[in-house]
């Protein structure tokens, strides 16, 4: 390759972004920043990684310029670049559905057999948030729904639901969401809601593609 195949030139650039995200633990981390900034910390715990490994992964992640971080006195901080690099991460989890069958077997017998009833769209959710008619429930961690959430959720982290299932209405259509549509957050959660006679159903994404549709966001205070 010579500085005349600006095509060939391209391509190895693009396949550097392909190189990066061949692992698991660098999209999972990159899920996770969709929620949000995150430590590096709080970012190795979630992943189960050791922090010398999860620091790695994050510097090969920093160097494709798909993460961006900041420091705040001894601690760094990461972010997502940008949407388009969630954007690229959505249309990876579709291509797989769409062309894997372990996927699609994942799929339909971890997610789909939890849904006695149709998944919510994001923008009828919308407007029913508008009617007043649902309540919206955020089983997300509490520092991700204190960084962004769908307008009038409620917080209960779902290792917490058991215990505060008390504090929600109990005559209410709930609809319950987390991370992503391959979060398995919300399909626990509708296992207890359900299991003690609540009716609920779950948004059919995350809150990612919420605020990535241009819908409504809310904020919660440190």
């Amino acid at each position: 390759m010579t500085e005349n195949d600006p095509k060939g030139m391209l391509y190895e650039q693009f396949a550097r972004i392909g190189k990066v995200l061949g692992n698991p633990k660098r999209l999972e981390l990159l899920h996770l920043l969709g929620q949000g900034e995150r430590s590096v910390e709080s970012l190795a715990l979630a992943c189960g990684l050791g922090l010398t490994t999860a620091s790695a992964h994050l510097q090969v992640l920093r160097q494709a310029r798909l993460v961006e971080t900041r420091k705040d006195g001894v601690k760094v901080f990461y972010r997502i670049a940008d949407d388009t690099v969630y954007r690229l991460l959505i249309a990876l989890q579709d291509v797989g559905r769409t062309r894997l069958a372990e996927v699609q077997q994942i799929v339909r017998d971890y997610f789909e057999a939890r849904d006695e009833l149709q998944p919510i769209g994001k923008e009828e959710l919308w407007e029913r948030i508008q009617r007043g008619d649902v309540v919206v429930l955020d089983v997300r961690p509490a520092h991700e729904y204190r960084a962004g959430h769908i307008p009038r959720a409620i917080s209960i982290p779902a290792e917490e639901l058991v215990a505060k299932l008390g504090t929600l209405p109990a005559d209410a259509e709930i609809a319950a969401y987390c991370r992503g549509p391959y979060c398995v957050l919300a399909a626990q959660a509708l296992e207890v809601l359900r299991s003690n006679g609540r009716r609920a159903r779950r948004l059919e994404d995350g809150f990612p593609e919420w605020r990535l549709a241009g819908l409504p966001v809310e904020f919660a205070a440190p």
